[in-house]
């Protein structure tokens, strides 16, 4: 039986010191939630570590009074992964942001979770060098936060996502022993538990300490924004795009009502009445971006685009990205409250579930759904739009977005690409996964947390939510009962 929390307090304080532990209500409050608003905790504890060995003795600590543990990046999450345990330690590692070493020789940075996805890049551009991974959040969202959701960004379709450039971790497990899985190696031997590790959303452990892939600057970079009368023009340009062999580092796409908030928030300036914009960005050498470029540009107005802008250097790059990296927080700018979903469907895909989602936003009063989204790869991201002071509108707004994730899903897809499952999208876990592959991924959660205290009711439906709370399973599993795996 776990131990009452307040129990726990003075040897936190032992462990993290007295201004790494947070117990006044009021500052435990400034965590009750991470990017998705919608979801809302306070949690019981603070504690802010500065080293892997103050975290070690603090999941150790919990493990042995059985109180349930929350890890947290920089809080900018929208799936409600780092959602706090109102009886539990909310684990906060945003003390933890030093470079530990840019390895040039090997291509490689070591940093600490806490450190913010581009200062990597920032350390690294003086050799030469960038780190690839770029949510939209890069400027604030920090490297332990992108392990623990596996987090892409728009360049994904080139580059992949975060498991794509992490070659070593130092984890604390779920018992507070400190594991070293990988290096500077570009494999290991074995089972992949780097692989599995990346996107766990904490249900397996904390990062202390990141081995990240570095990669040459590319000789050059050229972008293009493209504005059309519809969605399905711009998507008609991205299929042709792809389908001429052109592989763009992006592919981003932006309808109507999101240009129309990026235009409120940060004037953008896109072209005027425009029904979507399409942004693609070529980066490699030079002969080989300039070929393709012309041959993207041209396939963009074949399918309509009315205008067509460019940019060659820096800065013009960055204003035609302005109202793209904006999008999430801009939507705030005409909606007083909103959802941020995030699913996939195959690229061919998009132009149906796009009308479907006009379909849903239509019929929902007082809902509307502005789309961004990585139109490369099919990953959407529908921001649901709603007056949260209207009764009802918030269950009608997640019931549109719940919808939406179907659709995904019953084209195909996935419910999410790169923000993670966490409390938000995992009652849609039992309709992209049988009975026994939930239980499969439950036995081997338990492999790593028997007692199931880390980051407990996330990623696997949990009785509270929908399902059945993540552990050791009780009666047993098939794959037990043929011999192939073993009960822990």
């Amino acid at each position: 039986m776990a131990q009452p929390l307040s129990a726990l307090i003075p040897r936190l304080r032992e462990i993290c010191g007295d201004d790494g532990v947070i117990t006044d209500q009021h500052r435990r409050r400034t965590y009750e939630s991470d990017g998705l608003t919608y979801h809302a905790s306070t949690p019981g504890v603070v504690v802010l570590p500065t080293s892997t060995e103050q975290v070690a003795a603090v999941v150790r600590l919990c493990a042995e009074t059985g109180v349930p543990y929350v890890p947290r990046g920089a809080g900018t999450g929208l799936s409600a992964g780092a959602l706090p345990h109102s009886e539990g330690v909310l684990v906060v590692t945003s003390r933890m942001r030093r470079i530990v070493e840019i390895d040039v020789a090997n291509e490689r940075a070591v940093v600490q979770p806490g450190v913010a996805n581009l200062e990597v890049t920032r350390a690294a551009a003086p050799h030469g060098y960038y780190y690839a991974p770029d949510p939209s959040s890069q400027q604030v969202c920090s490297v332990g936060g992108n392990i623990a959701e596996n987090s892409g960004g728009a360049h994904c379709l080139k580059y992949g996502f975060t498991v794509n450039h992490v070659t070593g971790l130092e984890i604390v497990t779920p018992q507070g022993e400190v594991v070293r899985l990988g290096g500077k190696a570009a494999d290991a031997p074995g089972y992949d538990l780097l692989g599995a590790f990346v996107g766990s959303e904490g249900t397996l452990g904390i990062a202390t300490e990141i081995t990240v892939r570095l990669l040459r600057s590319p000789q050059k970079v050229r972008t293009l924004l493209a504005a059309f009368e519809t969605m399905d023009a711009g998507g008609s340009a991205v299929s042709a795009i792809i389908s001429a062999g052109v592989l763009p580092a992006a592919v981003e796409m932006m309808d109507a009502l999101s240009i129309e908030a990026a235009e409120a928030a940060v004037a953008c300036d896109y072209p005027p009445g425009a029904g979507a914009v399409l942004i693609v960005e070529l980066d490699g050498p030079a002969a080989d971006v300039d070929a393709q470029f012309d041959r993207a540009t041209r396939l963009c107005r074949e399918a309509g685009a009315f205008e067509v802008r460019t940019a060659d250097d820096a800065a013009e790059r960055a204003r035609i990205w302005k109202g793209r990296k904006s999008a999430f927080a801009a939507v705030g700018r005409i909606s007083p409250a909103y959802i941020v979903q995030d699913g996939v469907v195959p690229r061919t895909a998009l132009p149906e579930v796009l009308r479907r989602i006009a379909e849903l936003s239509a019929a929902a009063s007082g809902i509307r759904v502005a789309n961004v989204f990585h139109a490369g790869d099919g990953n959407l991201h529908p921001l649901v739009l709603f007056d949260d002071s209207e009764p009802g509108a918030s269950e009608r707004a997640a019931e549109v977005s719940g919808k939406i994730l179907d659709l995904c899903i019953e084209h195909g897809g996935s419910i999410t690409g790169e923000h993670g499952v966490g409390v938000d999208k995992a009652c849609q876990m039992p309709e992209m996964f049988s009975p026994d592959d939930l239980e499969t991924m439950d036995l081997f959660r338990s492999a790593f947390d028997p007692d199931g205290i880390a980051n407990p009711e996330k990623l696997l439906p949990t009785p509270r939510l929908c399902g059945e709370r993540p552990g050791v399973r009780k009666g047993v599993h098939p794959l037990v009962a043929e011999g192939a795996a073993e009960q822990f």
